[in-house]
């Protein structure tokens, strides 16, 4: 199983987590290899190139959809060159600022990058990746202009955010939530709807910026012209393995909600994300090399 990120990130927390419930209820190994670079697209072009038996199998999140939107040059087509084996979870992510930002809530976040256009910086995991997206849309529903600074995955965002390298960070959940309780980044609100639990008294940025909504996904994928009885045997595995009473507890602890799909839902799926970011890429311009 192909994760696209380095470790750290939710791909590889999510990834890292499911694959050994897999491996029990497949009754063979699935090893995580990380295969990371051009916000993904190097591990998305191996497993999109390999024998479509089974084997080689990809989990990724939104840059499966926008790198389609952002970059000149894709050697893969987002809907054709796989079989989408399930949308296994999703996870909202949150807005977070070193101590020495001074702010408290996402108004006063606001307030400062007004005060300091082009000034106040935040952290993302690469092009059109969860992190860049979410704070692209931040800026465009907030009127407000903070630049990115991308990093080489959501581990490495973190790193800097954590350092003071940069002020602000549009984080997963998973794997960030201990930064919050140690202090060491102060979590301002969360990009869904509703509280999440993991972030108790973290409120929703959409109460400040009505319309405001965002949660990362985690798709599975395997190569096109993997044959449907494989597709089918794997999307059981898969999801059975996610709702498990051993592995569902697991995720909610990290903040991340079991889904599972169908393979046809999880296709619809991200072709209805490639229709939802578009809009974000044209007004913010996003464009990427």
């Amino acid at each position: 199983m192909i994760a696209l990120f380095p470790p750290g990130g939710t791909v590889d927390v999510t990834a890292r987590l499911t694959a050994p419930m897999v491996s029990s209820a497949i009754g063979q190994q699935v090893v995580v290899e990380n295969r990371v670079g051009a916000s993904g697209m190097i591990g998305t072009t191996f497993v999109a190139q390999s024998k479509p038996d089974g084997y080689t199998l990809l989990i990724n999140t939104t840059p499966q959809v926008t790198n389609t939107l952002m970059f000149g040059k894709v050697t893969y087509n987002a809907q054709n060159d796989f079989a989408y084996i399930s949308n296994i979870a999703s996870t909202p992510s949150f807005v977070s600022v070193h101590p020495s930002v001074p702010a408290r809530t996402v108004k006063e976040l606001i307030d400062v990058a007004r005060a300091r256009p082009g000034m106040l910086n935040y952290a993302g995991a690469g092009a059109g990746t969860n992190p860049h997206i979410a704070g692209e849309l931040f800026n465009l529903l907030a009127k407000i202009d903070m630049p990115v600074i991308q990093y080489k995955g959501g581990g490495p965002a973190l790193t800097a955010a954590i350092s003071g390298e940069v002020g602000v960070a549009f984080s997963g959940i998973a794997g960030a939530v201990g930064l919050v309780k140690s202090g060491r980044l102060r979590a301002l609100g969360v990009t869904s709807l509703k509280p999440v639990p993991a972030l108790p008294g973290v409120p929703p940025i959409a109460s400040v910026l009505p319309g405001y909504e965002f949660s990362a996904w985690f798709v599975v994928a395997a190569p096109r012209g993997t044959p449907r009885d494989i597709v089918n045997l794997l999307n059981q595995h898969f999801n059975q393995a996610i709702r498990s009473r051993e592995l569902a507890p697991r995720l909610e602890q990290e903040g991340i909600e079991a889904i599972g799909t169908t393979p046809e839902e999880a296709s619809t799926h991200i072709a209805a994300e490639l229709k939802k970011f578009e809009r974000v890429v044209r007004e913010r311009k996003l464009q990427a090399n």
